[in-house]
């Protein structure tokens, strides 16, 4: 496993490389030219924060679009026409287990994951993936994943799961969890990698690191037992998907991708952000970027991993960590610090809607061109509640998002539902999505 890990992450990178062709003007200033300009792409993003929220101070009076944003959501007053506020959601799969892995591995994948301690993982297809790969063969990367924290690695002994599962919440397949770029300066040149001018020595090294290392996992592959050639069986699945993409890109008769806007080669970013709150806020720049260019249509972002225990001493007031004062006991101060917390999360998730919006396309906006779900897969962080999911939606996904309301369900509706929705308004429709009953009713124009 960590064989087959180092090496995609390696060959992920190097791979972009070649993904590069020319780049094009602005937007505006392309589709001006055209008396038919295309329809700008739909674009879908998931950010997911551990550890639940104090619901106190989350839940929203009202309903329809005569709501009134509560005090954790204030911060997004600016987009309120803009967002969707969804009430009484939850994932059936995660109702049993331990407080935290079962819950927090599936928010996208909506199934109940395997209790392993190795590496024989089973979750499912996340619904970020599904959207990726109906889009896949239309920008240089396919989707991208991002994180401020490492992969946890080794067993919590206290619950016996793997500590794998709570650092991806993005998965292409049920024993494939997507690693994540947690350095910012690393995912910018990335970025302006898959949109560079030219391909010259870069795409033939990446075509020579390519069969390097799909032969190395081929003769991996005749070394180990049964279970582990699965595993690099998905792993040779995942690197001729990148092979795809290299010969794509070299290809001269492909139509050619071109980036929505150019990107500046001297606004790179540091990779040693100074703090968390400065980490986070290049992440979300990193997302911005990306879809104003087109380089993706995908992206996830983890706050921080399960159990995060990430100290918030920066926030004035709070002075313990994420992880301890979600486990408040009903303790006053403990609950006013987990506010502050929450509040500080929904204040970056709209720092990145503000800064969508910002990005015109016609007589639209990037914003209104995607769709930007919040989402923990706990409400209430003490008793790991996975009932009544806290969950926003922003954008309106290309115009089919009937956005500026606080939509209620009845108890316990399938978290699924609202994915079935998104993969329509996407373009990517499905009859069903884990245990889905149809799309989430007053969320979709018609």
């Amino acid at each position: 496993m960590p064989h087959v890990m180092k090496n995609r992450t390696i060959s992920r990178r190097t791979a972009l490389r070649g993904a590069g062709v020319a780049l094009s003007l602005p937007w505006l200033e392309a589709m001006a030219a055209s008396a038919n300009p295309a329809r700008p792409p739909v674009r879908l993003a998931a950010l997911y924060v551990p550890n639940g929220v104090n619901v106190s101070k989350w839940t929203v009076e009202g309903k329809g679009r005569d709501f009134t944003l509560s005090a954790t959501l204030e911060p997004l007053k600016s987009v309120k026409d803009k967002i969707t506020v969804l009430s009484n959601l939850w994932n059936a799969g995660s109702k049993g287990g331990d407080g935290h892995y079962v819950k927090e591995a599936a928010i996208l994948t909506c199934t109940t994951i395997k209790k392993t301690q190795g590496a024989d993982m089973a979750n499912g297809i996340s619904v970020d993936q599904m959207a990726a790969k109906s889009a896949a063969h239309l920008t240089p990367l396919p989707s991208l994943e991002l994180g401020v924290a490492p992969v946890a690695i080794g067993v919590d002994a206290v619950v016996g799961y793997t500590r794998v599962y709570g650092s991806h919440v993005a998965w292409s397949s049920p024993t494939t969890p997507l690693a994540r770029e947690i350095n910012p300066k690393s995912v910018y040149e990335r970025l302006f990698r898959s949109g560079a001018t030219g391909q010259g020595n870069a795409a033939k090294m990446d075509t020579l690191l390519l069969d390097r290392v799909l032969g190395d996992a081929g003769k991996l592959r005749t070394q180990v037992g049964a279970d582990d050639r699965h595993r690099v069986d998905e792993y040779l699945s995942t690197m001729r998907g990148l092979e795809e993409r290299v010969q794509r890109a070299n290809s001269t008769s492909r139509t050619a991708w071109k980036a929505r806007v150019p990107l500046d080669p001297k606004a790179v970013p540091t990779d040693r952000p100074t703090d968390h709150a400065e980490h986070v806020r290049l992440m979300m720049d990193m997302i911005a970027v990306a879809f104003q260019s087109d380089t993706t249509r995908v992206s996830t972002f983890m706050f921080g991993n399960a159990v995060s225990n990430v100290s918030f001493r920066f926030l004035e007031g709070v002075s313990a960590g994420h992880h301890d004062v979600s486990h408040h006991q009903k303790d006053d101060d403990k609950l006013r610090q987990y506010f502050l917390i929450s509040r500080w999360h929904i204040a970056q998730y709209a720092y990145l809607l503000e800064k969508l919006e910002s990005m015109k396309e016609g007589d639209a906006t990037v914003l209104d061109n995607s769709m930007v779900l919040f989402a923990s897969a706990l409400s209430d962080g003490n008793s790991h509640n996975p009932h009544n999911l806290p969950l926003v939606l922003g954008g309106r996904g290309g115009g089919r998002i009937d956005s500026g309301q606080h939509l209620t369900y009845t108890e316990d509706s399938p978290l699924a539902n609202l994915y079935v929705s998104m993969l329509d308004a996407f373009g990517a429709p499905v009859e069903r999505f884990a245990d889905s009953t149809g799309p989430l009713q007053g969320l979709l124009k018609s």
